[in-house]
């Protein structure tokens, strides 16, 4: 890449936001989607629990109505539009309802809101099982698949998979199997939900003193609300980066175990036992539509389409990741035996973040505490939407917030850079707080769709994260691993709002689960470049200090030092979960802890045995027999970066940026995926650059490929 350009880049990827007194409000881009015959709206948020589960009342209400319009028809009279796509439509209404609630489930300051917004997402669940078994509707669906109807394209698709949901649903079994089933589902989602909110609400004081705190940074002692007594630190084991932050650095042992077993049990009083229950509701639905396991159930719509296919591919894994963990454990045992003075330390799953840590510093010459300064958030968020914007064709405007749940949420409006239509809006709220949704995702709030009167209803999302919040002198400073969590979370949201897809179950992220990481997971490489780091990273008390080439290229060492460790974590969560839904004897009881404990400890490292890490693993509701996609989507997102990396201009290449969006995000699942991935990659996918990237590369020429044929 020529210097010069490396310069005018810089210059254009500088982002400046007006003043908080010039924003624009909603209304404005409102305003002009209209003129571009789509509609962009922000959502009326309920203010009072009643009025949030009256909104969910009202919407299912609606929605049955409809229902009563499919199932009242003539049989001889249906048409596509009047049976499966009014189902898209009334579905997507009700879920409008239904994502508000979740919103306010997961942010709201009040109980009593998170509450009804709990219960109002229950209701939701309930009768969107119920809507499957609504024989009447089936009857005019399956009048219409009668007329042989010649479909092509989105509309094709979307028929194919209607009926396809209603024979996994059981819709073609004896009525008393049918019945059984739906009830099952029902119960299955409350539990799920259940689950979740055990998770959420679950909290874990852990108080030290400071010489127990010895290693862990001065800046993360004097964070809010951590110093809480003359000589008392409370670390809140529920809170990731906190939690994070001390097994990287805390000296003792002793300390690190200690946090690691009240962390690894979190939920266990509660979400053994409800696991345990979805477990068995579960097997028996898969059992009674015919399948040998809920895993089995759960891959056939995705791209390893069997149980085998996903087992098969994180086994393969495992055996040819074996070399590369076990001399990366070796090399950590070695610090702790040089630290410990003990010849036959072991690494316990405790002491590998810390260990990993040390190898950083003292090989590698990698502070991971000291680049913290090169990645205040505020300036890190607005460098990545510089890069974004630049690379993707698309505007970022910050605009006023009408209605706030928290002080410091941020709203923005995105268009399309060159047409200057309004693509949609995202909230961000980004900082922990008690009661809120405690990891890092984006959530729809409004889905892409083409509505009836043929206006496209444009999406809005919300980023809820919870990086390390600012303390008093200091901005948030991140980690470089949360920079990474950034760019990916930040990935779902743009996928969501330049949707183009027709229909709703078509949208966004709305794709397989094995896929729908991979386009976010890409985005992580970026911030492994220097190029891109140069446009925002600089020491916030000294913005003309940069990271260095050397420091880039130590970085890059040290995560291949410690990869392995890394990705054996990550295939021993696909390895339980998996485990977890495959075959099982109806009717005997499941000890999620006896299954999961184990694989834990023969994939990755020894445990605590009294832990209940599965009871805190909220994959386990919404990615259920489906953790392994994070690997499989992983092989795909290294295939799609190397088309970045091959292009004029590396990962800031506006043609490779503009094709990403074109090729993959708007499309969504409106066309079979991997035809939208050979589409961008101009060629047969492979698993070689994910091989590479996890230190494995020459392990064999040719690895197992995720695609459509991989069984």
């Amino acid at each position: 890449m020529k210097p010069l350009l490396a310069v005018i880049l810089f210059c254009s990827l500088t982002l400046t936001l007006p003043a908080a007194e010039s924003l624009k409000t909603a209304d404005a881009f409102s305003a002009a989607a209209k003129k571009a015959n789509s509609i962009l709206t922000l959502p009326d948020w309920d203010q009072t629990p009643e009025a949030v589960e009256a909104s969910m009342k009202n919407a299912i209400a609606a929605a049955n109505a409809e229902l009563d319009k499919i199932g009242q028809q003539d049989l001889a009279k249906v048409t596509f539009k009047s049976t499966i796509v009014a189902l898209d439509d009334l579905g997507y209404q009700a879920r409008l309802a239904a994502n508000k609630a979740t919103i306010i489930k997961e942010t709201n300051t009040a109980a009593a809101m998170r509450t009804a917004g709990e219960n109002a997402v229950k209701l939701f669940q309930d009768w969107a099982v119920g809507v499957d078994y609504r024989e009447d509707v089936y009857k005019a669906v399956k009048a219409f698949e009668k007329t042989n109807p010649k479909l092509s394209g989105e509309d094709a698709k979307l028929l194919k998979e209607t009926l396809r949901d209603y024979r996994r649903a059981g819709l073609d079994l004896p009525p008393e199997k049918k019945q059984e089933v739906e009830k099952l589902r029902k119960d299955l989602s409350k539990l799920g939900t259940d689950f979740d909110s055990n998770i959420v609400d679950v909290q874990a004081p852990v108080v030290f003193t400071k010489a127990e705190l010895e290693g862990v940074p001065e800046s993360f002692l004097a964070s809010p609300g951590i110093k809480t007594g003359d000589d008392a630190y409370t670390v809140k084991a529920n809170v990731t980066w906190q939690t994070i932050a001390v097994m990287e650095n805390a000296k003792s042992e002793e300390v690190r175990k200690r946090l690691y077993i009240i962390h690894d049990s979190l939920a266990k009083e509660k979400n053994v036992a409800v696991l345990n229950q979805m477990l068995a509701l579960r097997n028996t639905i898969a059992l009674r539509l015919g399948y040998k396991s809920w895993a089995d159930f759960q891959t056939e719509i995705k791209m390893a389409k069997s149980a085998a296919g996903a087992e098969k591919y994180i086994n393969d894994l495992i055996t040819g990741s074996q070399p590369k963990f076990d001399a990366e454990v070796a090399e950590l045992r070695k610090l702790k035996a040089a630290e410990t003075k003990n010849p036959n330390s072991q690494i316990q799953v405790w002491d590998f973040r810390y260990y990993q840590n040390q190898l950083k510093k003292q090989k590698y010459a990698v502070d991971t505490e000291a680049l913290r300064a090169f990645f205040p958030f505020q300036k890190t968020l607005e460098g990545m939407f510089a890069i974004y914007q630049s690379i993707f064709g698309l505007k970022f405007e910050k605009i006023e917030v009408p209605q706030k749940w928290i002080d410091d949420l941020q709203l923005y409006a995105v268009s399309d850079a060159a047409t200057g239509e309004p693509l949609g809006m995202f909230y961000l709220d980004m900082f922990p707080r008690e009661g809120k949704f405690n990891h890092f995702a984006e959530f729809e709030i409004i889905g892409g769709k083409l509505l009836p009167d043929g206006k496209y209803q444009r999406p809005t999302v919300a980023l809820l994260c919870n990086f390390p919040p600012p303390s008093e002198g200091k901005p948030s400073l991140l980690t470089h691993g949360d920079v990474e969590t950034l760019f990916h979370e930040f990935g779902h949201a743009l996928h969501t709002i330049v949707t183009r897809a027709k229909y709703s179950r078509f949208a966004g992220t709305n794709v397989p689960g094995d896929f729908v990481e991979a386009p976010s997971q890409m985005l992580q490489s970026w911030v492994w470049d220097k190029k891109v780091l140069d446009t925002f990273a600089a020491d916030y008390s000294d913005p003309s200090k940069k990271i260095s080439a050397e420091t880039i290229n130590k970085m890059k060492d040290a995560k291949l030092a410690t990869v392995g460790v890394y990705y054996r974590r990550q295939f021993a969560f696909a390895s339980l979960d998996l485990a977890l839904h495959a075959p099982h004897p109806e009717g005997q009881a499941y000890d999620c802890v006896a299954i999961s404990n184990p694989i834990l400890e023969k994939v990755f490292l020894p445990i605590a045995p009294e832990t209940t890490f599965v009871s805190y693993f909220g994959h386990l509701n919404g990615y259920d027999a489906g953790y392994y996609g994070y690997a499989w989507a992983d092989a795909i997102a290294q295939a799609m970066a190397t088309v970045f990396e091959s292009a004029k201009d590396g990962y800031l290449d506006k043609q490779a940026g503009l094709r990403l969006r074109r090729d993959i995000y708007e499309p969504g699942d409106s066309r079979e995926i991997t035809q939208s991935i050979e589409k961008f990659l101009e060629r047969k996918q492979s698993v070689q650059p994910f091989l590479k990237k996890i230190g494995i590369g020459g392990a064999k020429k040719e690895g197992p490929v995720p695609s459509k044929e991989s069984k």
